[in-house]
């Protein structure tokens, strides 16, 4: 049955704890409502620039789900790029064909190496981006298989000691109807990873749309049946860490709650940091001696997620 407005409005300030006590016809037995629960905020400590092995850091790289890019250079994204200062920058979600992307990314001196990967059947859907300070040896697109690239979801760049890939990975969806082709797509790109990594360590950065644990987002119990929570993705991503894959961030701090990479727009999410962890840096294990830091720059604004960064030895 269809509520009335009023009684519509009364419930959502009830739910809200504002009541009016000045209201005319106030309930008979008000409920006490709870208090809102002061945000429990995530600070992003100094970065650590040593591995375990007393080598100083020599590389940096950031990914950055930037939700559109055209939007995000407008609300000066580039900017905070120039301070963060990476020697590479991933970007995810770019929803832009390589014909429209703005001169302000395009002319960027301080990379001078710029690769493109969108969507062949939708312009404005999905799209991945790398800009790099050194050339690499070797730039690929995709991963072999033709129902997953023509999304434009990963590029890989070859360095003298290692693979670089990012990814922006496909999303069940709501109502879960991608959810099969999410299982496929984890096989797939596992594989792919895998046989990259037999040649040279493996660097995977992106938005990897799963929250792996119940600590990385903030209502595991709601979202066990939602895009990004299920059973099957969570058991994807261990598969891919049994495959000999580390999840950097949760390797040096693997207790450390509210560490969230993604808010929703909605409900002021971000403020109250009801937040998903959904972009990594995977490394190899054989990476790991190298490994320095593994940052999530969550006071940066500009898209629905922040940008996350990794300190490492090459």
């Amino acid at each position: 049955m269809r509520r009335g407005k009023k009684a519509e409005d009364e419930a959502t300030a009830a739910a809200a704890g504002e009541n009016d006590p000045d209201s005319a016809t106030p309930p008979k037995k008000a409920k006490k409502t709870k208090e809102p629960e002061a945000p429990i905020l995530y600070e992003d400590p100094p970065d650590k620039m040593t591995s375990k092995d007393g080598r100083d850091a020599n590389m940096k790289i950031t990914s950055w789900n930037v939700d559109g890019l055209r939007a995000w250079v407008k609300k000066k994204g580039l900017d905070w790029v120039r301070e963060e200062n990476p020697d590479v920058l991933c970007l995810q979600e770019t929803k832009c064909a390589e014909k429209s992307l703005p001169a302000d990314i395009t002319s960027m001196p301080e990379y001078p190496f710029k690769y493109w990967a969108g969507s062949d059947d939708k312009e404005g859907y999905s799209g991945v981006a790398m800009l790099s300070k050194t050339e690499p040896i070797k730039v690929t697109y995709g991963i072999g298989k033709e129902e997953h690239d023509k999304e434009g979801r990963v590029i890989t760049a070859e360095f003298s000691s290692f693979f670089l890939v990012t990814v922006y990975v496909p999303n069940s969806g709501r109502g879960l109807v991608r959810l099969d082709y999410r299982k496929t797509w984890d096989v797939d790109f596992r594989t792919y990873l895998s046989e990259l990594d037999i040649q040279k360590p493996v660097v995977l950065c992106g938005d990897l749309n799963v929250a792996h644990q119940e600590i990385d987002l903030k209502n595991p119990k709601g979202n066990k049946k939602n895009a990004g929570f299920t059973a099957e993705e969570r058991e994807g991503f261990s598969q891919l860490l049994e495959a000999g894959f580390v999840d950097s961030f949760r390797e040096l701090y693997p207790e450390q709650t509210h560490a969230y990479s993604f808010w929703t727009y909605m409900m002021n999410a971000r403020d109250k940091n009801v937040g998903w962890r959904l972009d990594y840096f995977v490394l190899s294990s054989s990476l790991l001696p190298a490994l320095c830091d593994s940052k999530i720059r969550n006071q940066v604004r500009g898209s629905d997620h922040c940008p996350i960064t990794l300190h490492i030895v090459v």
